[in-house]
């Protein structure tokens, strides 16, 4: 076995390697961001935009005084009918498809599909 040695040349010195990456020279009032402080930052300003769209965005619309109801009669629904052939009977000359709409929303139906038996309120004036 042969163990090899290394003897360092006495002339060899080691000089501290200035950092390309960070300049020479600060300026004043410069900040750079780590990607995480780029984050932070983001967040902060999306917390602060909710928080000002809850703020504008919470007041209610309501008032103290009731509305006037709309004038409705109960049509029971027969075996074979539709939600548009009630409508367009309740529509009369108006339009049939703002019928559907106005029932739709007086009975709070998710669909356009109505079953026989089944009671909605359908307006009675346009």
């Amino acid at each position: 076995m042969s163990t090899m040695t290394t003897t360092l040349s006495p002339a060899l010195t080691l000089t501290p390697v200035r950092d390309v990456r960070t300049p020479s020279r600060r300026t004043a009032g410069h900040l750079r961001l780590t990607r995480r402080g780029r984050l932070v930052v983001l967040l902060a300003a999306l917390a602060v935009v909710l928080m000002l769209g809850v703020l504008f965005g919470s007041g209610s619309v309501a008032t103290d005084e009731a509305g006037t109801p709309e004038p409705t009669r109960v049509v029971m629904v027969g075996q074979g009918e539709t939600l548009w052939g009630i409508a367009s009977e309740a529509a009369g000359d108006g339009s049939t498809r703002d019928m559907v709409a106005r029932i739709e929303r007086l009975n709070a139906l998710e669909t356009a599909m109505v079953t026989a038996g089944q009671k909605l309120r359908v307006p009675t004036s346009d």
